[in-house]
């Protein structure tokens, strides 16, 4: 069987927020409005954090009509310590971000 949708997907590198679903749901909405056929399927959303809250993601699903998964993910089980521990952190990465307008 063919699931024939976008699937937009989202990554956080932080903790789950409630706004987040408002921002996804805001791309899935581009998506249907752009790419979407009337042969396509719902566009689907996955929204990826280090943690979540069930509660927290409970609700902030409630008021959506928009077909969204939230997932937690652990990079460590995957990428070996050693190659963590050379990763630069977001204090590192945001030293060198020029956040002038």
């Amino acid at each position: 069987m063919d699931l024939r949708c976008y699937i937009v997907v989202e990554l956080k590198n932080t903790n789950f927020k409630p706004e987040y679903i408002g921002q996804l749901s805001f791309y899935i909405t581009a998506v249907n409005k752009t790419l979407r056929r009337e042969y396509d399927n719902e566009t689907i959303g996955l929204l990826l954090c280090k943690e979540k809250d069930k509660l927290s993601v409970e609700w902030a699903l409630e008021g959506t009509s928009n077909p969204i998964g939230v997932s937690s993910y652990k990079i460590e089980k995957y990428i070996s310590k050693d190659i963590l521990e050379k990763l630069p952190t977001e204090e590192d990465i945001n030293l060198h971000i020029d956040v002038r307008n």
